[in-house]
Order: structure tokens, then sequence, then C-alpha cells
């Protein structure tokens, strides 16, 4: 499936749990509704249960506290908005347990890498590597990096 190209043809929900028995949460914010669908469908099929699509900020931080999602994908070229932006807003403006960000582009990482590192995202996915597992990968990976800090993977429930 390209996500990139907002293809997809079976959406069928795969009905496994991930690794650590917990089926991940995930909001993904994009501004295109091709994305928004393609990754909804691929990541449903691979075990990421998908609680909420958001194309704007505004979307993405009111489906965030109501939702709780776990991870948050978000697009850094929102349109008019910033997704570099909204990570620190979602960090801040959802709560005492606001979800783990993966920012995803188009474009290549090293276009926006002191941007990325600067931010309170986990980490960066080019939305042509985007897949359940680089998800989890990505996710482990802070974790390890972060032993002694809040980042916990799988999240306490």
């Amino acid at each position: 499936m390209d996500v990139a190209r907002g293809s997809f043809a079976d959406c069928s929900k795969s009905g496994h749990l991930g690794e650590f028995g917990y089926l991940m949460r995930c909001l993904i914010v994009d501004d295109c509704p091709h994305f928004l669908r393609a990754a909804h469908c691929l990541l449903t099929s691979q075990g990421i249960e998908v609680v909420g699509m958001a194309s704007d900020s505004a979307q993405a931080l009111r489906q965030a506290k109501q939702l709780k999602p776990d991870v948050a994908l978000v697009d850094i070229d929102l349109g008019g908005e910033c997704g570099l932006e909204l990570v620190g807003r979602l960090r801040l403006d959802t709560g005492p347990s606001p979800p783990l960000v993966i920012l995803v582009s188009v474009h290549a990482e090293e276009e926006y890498t002191g941007m990325i590192e600067e931010s309170a995202a986990v980490g960066f996915l080019a939305k042509t590597a985007l897949s359940g597992n680089a998800i989890r990968a990505l996710l482990a990976e802070a974790n390890e990096d972060h032993r002694e800090s809040s980042i916990i993977w799988p999240p306490e429930r």
C-alpha cells in the first residue's frame, strides 16, 4: 500500500494484539484526506487501533483530549499550520498523559532534522515508510533511549 499517495484496497482489521498484548491507540493528524484514509486502513490492518483522524490542530487537540490515544502521527506540514507547533500543544494541553508524537512527512527527514530534534516528538517517519512495525520500532527505540525519562511503552493501564 502506498500511503503517501493515499491508495489502498483492503482495509480489514487483522484482529491481533501488538507484541505487548495491547492494541495501540493512534490519532492521525494530516490535512490530506487520502493519506488519512490510507494510513487508517494500513495501520488498522497491522494491529493498531486508529481512534481518530484530524485535519487540523483544533480537531487534533479536541480528539486527543477526548480519545486519549497512546500515539499521535502528526504531519509536519498541515496546510496553513505547522505540525511542529502542534507537538508542543499536544504535550501541554491534553492532560496528564499526553500521546507520544511521531512526526510524518512526504519530505525527507534531513529537511527537518534540527526542528525534529528540538521538538517534543519521539521521532520521525517518512510517509512512504509508515507501517505498524515502523511505529512500534520507533517507540521501542525512544523508550530504550529514554529509559530513565517519562517515555514508557507500553503505557500502564
